[in-house]
């Protein structure tokens, strides 16, 4: 019961919004805390919750409440942010928020109008107001926030702190420290715990949507018009490019799709594992595939720790990546007995995949070399 009024809550709020032409002053709390303060179980419940001819129709007849939306949802997440998102509410807040986002920005990049809107500062009186720069644009205060969720303590990684001690900060934590998985760059297995798997998984489907927007785009070369989401988000302006993408590989790597060898096993019981392992993939190959380094108006020097400037060597990654992604599909569902050894799996598909001009090791070396550089 309690769960179908707080949907109901939920939805009186998204009617009180679309329904309203007047701009929404975005002072008010009280409206627009509605949005996520309640405790909406699902990214499923916020999609069916917010149709998307509601979404269109708010973007159409009033535009600045979609844009109060979206500055406050990002505004939330900066503040979760520099509260070290420590408390059960904080999270399910944040959850919320990128649930929001990750609803309504396809329909923000469907309209050429909406371009350059997430490219716009945070308006004042936000969180960031008198701390940062207030020319930051709003994509850049989102996925710098994202990324410090990804390794926020008690959230999407184990806390490391013994005792009552003072809360971490997110924005000088040593997320090095705190990679997801043991493999490239880590040797320790962390603890597994499937909130976090949860967590990271919904953060991570908010980076791909935001990676989508080029689908929304006419077909051009990304030489004259990179996807910016990506191009920031791989760049050395984003600390934790090298940890997101080490613990995005060992995840991927480490994962197995047989599990306990019986057939069928994700009808038996849910694996937040492999949602997780899926969306990695997709994140992991968008960002090695997107290759600004023939663009004569960026400056090479500051491109992707994902991307090399070399592509000789990524492309056969990228080709294994997206082999693999459909090959532990196929796993996932097969009724396969023997066990597959998923840390030696990758390379040995990207080594079939080489000319022979180099060894399986020298391929390796070459990946780690160009992939993760020291910063």
């Amino acid at each position: 019961m309690g769960n179908t009024d707080t949907k109901l809550n939920f939805r009186k709020a998204v009617i009180q919004l679309t329904s309203k032409t007047q701009p929404i002053d975005s002072g008010d709390d009280a409206f627009w805390d509605q949005f996520w303060n309640e405790n909406v179980q699902s990214v499923q419940d916020v999609f069916t919750l917010v149709p998307a001819a509601e979404i269109r129709a708010l973007r159409e007849e009033a535009p600045a409440n979609l844009a109060t939306l979206c500055y406050k949802a990002v505004e939330k997440m900066v503040r979760a942010v520099d509260n070290s998102c420590r408390t059960q509410q904080e999270q399910m807040t944040v959850l919320n928020c990128v649930r929001l986002l990750a609803r309504v920005l396809p329909y923000i990049f469907e309209d050429p109008e909406w371009q350059g809107f997430f490219w716009t500062s945070l308006p004042d009186g936000s969180a960031q107001k008198g701390e940062k720069d207030e020319s930051t644009p709003l994509a850049h205060s989102l996925l710098n926030a994202v990324s410090d969720l990804l390794f926020c303590p008690d959230f999407t990684v184990a806390s490391k702190r013994t005792g009552p001690d003072k809360a971490e900060d997110l924005q000088s934590i040593d997320s090095c420290e705190y990679i997801w998985e043991a493999g490239v760059g880590f040797a320790q297995s962390p603890p597994h715990y499937s909130q976090y798997d949860s967590s990271r998984t919904e953060l991570l489907k908010l980076l791909l949507t935001c990676f989508s927007e080029t689908m929304y785009h006419p077909p051009t070369d990304l030489s004259t018009a990179p996807n910016k989401w990506v191009q920031y988000f791989t760049s050395s302006e984003n600390r934790h490019a090298l940890p997101i993408f080490t613990s995005l590989l060992n995840t991927v790597c480490a994962y197995d799709p047989v599990g306990l060898g019986l057939p069928y096993n994700h009808l038996l019981f849910s694996d937040s594992w492999e949602p997780l392992v899926d969306v990695a993939l997709q994140i992991l190959i968008v960002a090695l595939d997107h290759d600004v380094t023939t663009s004569s108006v960026y400056d090479v020097s500051m491109c992707c720790h994902f991307r090399a400037p070399s592509a000789s060597m990524l492309d056969p990654l990228i080709k294994a990546l997206k082999e693999l992604q459909q090959d532990t599909y196929i796993l996932m569902r097969s009724q396969m007995q023997r066990k597959v050894d998923k840390e030696s799996y990758l390379w040995e598909k990207m080594a079939s995949l080489t000319t022979g001009a180099i060894t399986t090791m020298e391929f390796v070396k070459a990946v780690s070399l160009k992939c993760l550089p020291l910063v």
